[in-house]
């Protein structure tokens, strides 16, 4: 079975290589030092499982993983991390807390092999949870054809339906991310982002003014000049976030 193994420390990779020996079923396919390497690898290789650290520089384990597709197998290993162990304790996953002896390395890769299913359905719940640490809330990682790209919340003018994606504008165009406009609004903060229509989710430090229009119907006009619409609840939602 292939393996990866990311994390930025050399020690900590050397560490479990040392431990996967108890398991020569498990081939490391590759060692990644950071996320970009590691979604690579993911994409290259289609591992059985992954030993991924949560910390690292430029993007961390969540946000690597949230842009892998199909999303593998994954043990985690993290330094303390109130948002993450709250993850993991939510779903009952097991995962490393650094630092963590061979026995405990080897009862959570048994683990895995009893209950590998268990594991890949329940990556998706771990995600949602941990979405909701300050750092998440803070910025959305996107892939930008093969390039990532790390967009500040405070960057963003505004959200659009697209199908399975929500497209995010900002100053410097739009990026595809493949979440529901329901994720945004549980995970942006309500008093900076404003659900103004189904399909619509605004930044309202860019709104420069609201037009009637239509039956019913508004239209926010932002500071870069584009134009959303706002629905007739959307409204009611902008006068009491604006105070209008």
């Amino acid at each position: 079975m292939k393996l990866l193994i990311i994390d930025d420390e050399p020690l900590a990779r050397l560490i479990v290589k040392e431990y996967l020996q108890s398991f020569p079923a498990l081939d490391v396919v590759q060692e990644c030092a950071d996320g970009f390497e590691g979604l690579k690898a993911i994409k290259e290789h289609q591992p059985d499982l992954v030993i991924l650290d949560i910390q690292m520089p430029k993007i961390n384990g969540f946000e690597m993983l949230e842009l892998a597709d199909p999303a593998p197998a994954v043990i985690f290993t993290t330094a303390f991390d109130e948002y993450a162990i709250k993850a993991f304790e939510t779903h009952a996953v097991d995962y490393l807390m650094k630092p963590f002896s061979k026995t405990r390395f080897e009862a959570a890769i048994n683990k895995w092999l009893d209950t590998k299913t268990n594991f890949v359905e329940t990556t998706a719940s771990i995600l949602a949870e941990a979405s909701f640490s300050p750092q998440q809330r803070q910025r959305i990682v996107v892939k930008n054809g093969t390039k990532i790209k790390i967009i500040p919340v405070q960057d963003v003018l505004f959200l659009e339906a697209a199908d399975d994606y929500v497209k995010i504008y900002t100053t410097e165009g739009s990026f595809l991310k493949n979440k529901t406009m329901s994720h945004f609004e549980h995970q942006l903060e309500a008093t900076q982002f404003v659900r103004c229509h189904r399909s619509y989710m605004l930044n309202i430090s860019q709104v420069s003014k609201i037009d009637a229009y239509e039956k019913d119907g508004h239209i926010a006009i932002l500071r870069s000049g584009h134009k959303v619409p706002v629905s007739r609840s959307g409204y009611l939602k902008l006068r009491e976030v604006l105070d209008l």
